[in-house]
């Protein structure tokens, strides 16, 4: 998934003119009802990508023992992970795609390019075809939720903006929920395909509102691409080279956790002896214990920071993560799985406030898109690297260890931030402080 936080979008200017709601005293003071409207098809837009998330998980089982593709554990893993392929090829060019076509042309071609190749999902007639849609269909979602979200920021208040970013950010786990909650009476009654052709109710409901509501923006100027090119490479040069690897590699960390739960855990859950409805349970306590994550992290890291926040939230997950090795009692499982998605989802929604916090104006959403970029192949690399793991016989907690693991890297890669930033603090003291701000 790749979730570009809303407030990084008005920073980007051109000439030193801000282009967007903060450049309008208008904007910064009212929020209209279209805009509210606008506000609503963008957050719907977001759940189905948490739809989306959760979806092939549910399904994974069927595929594997009812469609006669000869799938293994590993080749799941494989065509679990063409989606979030497809997702980092959309989120790569969704920038480009919002210049050269604007936010509303973009927002409404990549839903509708999401929801018609999840449709053809329910009828593909083999795994090679499933997968070719998957990808197509990922690529709609990974342009899709970051114009989404830069949309949003140029329609909501300066003084609701943080408010509307932790929401739209809770779209994700609540399209996961329903995507458990449907799995658990649709699939025994209807088969896997009804679970993609849920995509529907986008198409025919959410691109007509999206058509209705949502406000068209001029394109940015191309000075605006010659500056991008410029802030991408500064990223990699002194005085930035060594915080934007950290955070880009603790987003890949953080990413290969949280996907990796959401594709494998309903499939971990059979293998460990639960049925269908009680694994899908299970996903669904990880996606509601991220939607509380989402709020609870927001405001503490308000309080606290989000870097300080966010390590104790990566460890947070890595502990419940290991918790989950010993083979705890049920109720006990759910508690974790519920802390899991609180620490995950909570930890990646830091590490966006904390590089949108860290980078100057001009780099700031050049920032975000490395990190998100890079975090991008975590996201890849989880569904195959959970299948490999099952395919070499080395058990369901194997996979739980993985994931754990990933937290606790997460954490100290984290801790390595805090302490950069606090060096740096330290130094220029007596100074104007050069490409930071606090954190």
């Amino acid at each position: 998934m790749n979730h570009t936080p809303s407030a990084a979008a008005p920073e980007r200017t051109q000439q030193g003119v801000h282009h967007s709601a903060e450049a309008s005293p208008k904007a910064s003071t009212r929020f209209s009802k279209r805009s509210a409207a606008a506000v609503l098809v963008c957050w719907l837009l977001v759940v189905f990508d948490g739809y989306d998330l959760i979806v092939y998980g549910t399904v994974q089982g069927s595929l594997i023992t009812e469609t006669g593709w000869g799938l293994t554990k590993a080749t799941a893993g494989t065509l679990g992970s063409m989606a979030f392929l497809g997702m980092m090829i959309g989120a790569i060019f969704a920038g480009r795609m919002s210049d050269s076509w604007g936010r509303r042309r973009t927002i409404i071609s990549c839903a509708a390019l999401f929801s018609i190749f999840t449709i053809l999902c329910a009828f593909a007639p083999n795994a090679a075809v499933f997968g070719g849609l998957r990808l197509l269909a990922g690529i709609g979602l990974g342009g899709l939720v970051p114009s989404a979200n830069a949309l949003v920021a140029e329609l909501v208040p300066a003084k609701w903006r943080s408010t509307i970013a932790t929401l739209m950010m809770s779209g994700v786990p609540i399209g996961g929920s329903i995507a458990a909650l449907a799995g658990i009476p649709l699939i025994p009654a209807f088969g896997w395909p009804v679970m993609f052709l849920v995509a529907a109710v986008a198409l025919l409901v959410v691109v007509p509102l999206g058509m209705r509501f949502l406000p068209e923006t001029l394109p940015p100027a191309k000075s605006m691409k010659q500056t991008e090119s410029v802030g991408f490479r500064s990223l990699l040069l002194a005085p930035y080279l060594g915080m934007s690897l950290l955070f880009a590699i603790s987003t890949l960390v953080t990413l290969f956790a949280w996907y990796g739960l959401g594709t494998w855990l309903p499939n971990l859950m059979q293998l460990a002896g639960y049925n269908l409805g009680s694994a899908l349970t299970f996903a669904l306590a990880l996606n509601l214990g991220a939607v509380v994550g989402s709020v609870a992290t927001a405001w503490a890291g308000t309080r606290f920071g989000p870097i300080p926040t966010a390590i104790a939230a990566a460890a947070v997950a890595a502990v419940a993560l290991g918790v989950l090795v010993a083979g705890p009692p049920v109720g006990l499982v759910y508690v974790m799985l519920v802390l899991a998605g609180v620490g995950t989802h909570g930890t990646q929604c830091l590490i966006i406030a904390a590089v949108a916090s860290h980078y100057p104006a001009h780099l700031r959403g050049t920032a975000l898109g490395w990190a998100l970029g890079v975090g991008r192949i975590g996201a890849v690399a989880a569904p195959q690297a959970g299948g490999l793991l099952l395919a070499a016989g080395l058990g369901v907690n194997s996979n739980f260890l993985a994931f754990a693991g990933a937290a606790a890297v997460a954490a100290v890669l984290l801790g390595a931030i805090g302490s950069k930033i606090k060096t740096a603090k330290t130094e220029s003291k007596n100074t104007t402080p050069v490409g930071a701000s606090n954190v």
